[in-house]
């Protein structure tokens, strides 16, 4: 990590430039689905390192049904006698769709390495597949981009805390948070075991610092867009007809269940 020290965006000059971002974002997205293309994105990096953040910022202007999220849950028995990448392969894009993977295929080089999930033959095997998968599916026409999130340890502990003791947070915080902490050196091995086999030239890890969320989310998005060239796509002018009511008569409004308007109870309170 640079330790360059770099100004703090500020509130204001972050929302403008996000929403700046995400619109084009939309333009990407428009372009995605015209042209057909195929895109994953790979989010991996360090608990509470931001990925979360991240993908929902890319998502939240984003029709669902182009761009949607991967983030699977531990591997059922079945699941476990099947070809490792098996359960990963079924949600990859067909041609108009953008995938973002909230964890992946390398939880096999990471949290499954690190306790002990897996065997040294799976992981071996996995280091030598993965690279082969992934110029594969790049033949077939897929854009991959692999995100790493990067934070200190000192940060880390800050955010974990942060989820212990906030209530709306408190459910992102696992035991495997605090196996995270405990095991720091074996996930920073792991870690760099993992890049010296697969960050290559055909599909390189590009690291995000991520200590500040804000600069993690732009610098993020930001990199994304400049990873696909797009267009924009110029839409034709339309002209909303009026609405014919002709014969139309409503059912009484007594006949209907309103839920309570509260907030004008909560204005008032104020």
């Amino acid at each position: 990590m640079s330790d360059k020290k770099t100004p703090k965006i500020s509130k204001k000059q972050y929302e403008k430039k996000l929403s700046e971002l995400q619109t084009e974002l939309v333009k990407l997205q428009e372009w995605v689905k015209q042209e057909q293309l195929k895109v994953v994105v790979i989010f991996e990096g360090r608990d509470a390192a931001g990925k979360g953040g991240v993908i929902k910022r890319i998502t939240e202007k984003l029709n669902p049904r182009v761009c949607r999220v991967v983030a699977l849950d531990k591997p059922t028995e079945r699941e476990r006698t099947q070809w490792y990448f098996q359960r990963y392969i079924e949600h990859l894009p067909a041609g108009g769709e953008i995938v973002l993977f909230d964890r992946s295929w390398y939880n096999r080089a990471g949290v499954e390495r690190v306790m002990g999930f897996c065997s040294d033959e799976e992981y071996e095997e996995f280091l030598r597949t993965c690279p082969e998968l992934e110029r594969m599916l790049m033949r077939a026409g897929i854009i991959l981009i692999k995100y790493w999130f990067s934070v200190s340890d000192e940060e880390q502990e800050k955010r974990f805390a942060e989820r212990i003791h906030t209530p709306i947070k408190r459910w992102k915080f696992s035991p495997m948070d605090l196996e995270s902490r405990s095991r720091w050196v074996q996930y920073s091995e792991a870690k760099d075991r993992m890049f010296a086999y697969t960050d290559t030239k055909e599909s390189p890890w590009w690291v995000v610092e991520a200590d500040n969320k804000k600069h993690a989310r732009l610098n993020c998005i930001a990199h994304f867009l400049s990873q696909i060239p797009y267009q924009e796509i110029q839409y034709p002018a339309v002209a909303l007809p009026e609405i014919n009511k002709a014969g139309y008569v409503r059912m009484p409004l007594h006949d209907q269940s309103f839920v309570p308007d509260q907030v004008s109870e909560w204005i008032e309170d104020d």
